[in-house]
């Protein structure tokens, strides 16, 4: 009985490239900002932020999800201007910062399945 083929290294045509047209940037619109040492945002929308994640222009790590529309970063604002929204063309955003490769490893036995890092980009392909 002959066993399973195996193919090492995946063959270029079967390994298909990534189509940027089918993904796009995560982001929530801010409506408010709370000053502090840390800093609450919060979203027009729900967010699915999580514990640890890396965000925004003004790097900082979210340390709590107080609700699905509020989300605690270890940003100091506390001498910073206080939020307003304003007449410019491009609204307040919070942004994740993804793909650093440094997120939880799922191992299964002793092999490793895949890593789970919190992106910043959502995949909207039709398929």
């Amino acid at each position: 009985m002959i066993g399973p083929i195996i193919s090492f290294p995946i063959p270029a045509y079967a390994n298909v490239p990534i189509q940027p047209q089918y993904y796009q940037p995560r982001f929530w619109f801010i409506s408010t900002i709370t000053n502090g040492t840390t800093t609450l945002v919060t979203t027009t929308t729900t967010q699915d932020f999580v514990i640890g994640q890396l965000v925004n222009e003004r790097q900082g790590y979210v340390l709590s999800i107080l609700s699905s529309t509020q989300v605690e970063v270890d940003i100091d604002s506390s001498f910073m201007d206080l939020f307003t929204t304003s007449s410019a063309t491009t609204q307040p955003q919070i942004i994740p910062v993804g793909d650093l490769g440094n997120g939880t490893i799922n191992a299964t036995g002793r092999r490793n399945t895949g890593t789970f890092i919190p992106g910043s980009f959502i995949n909207i392909s039709p398929n």
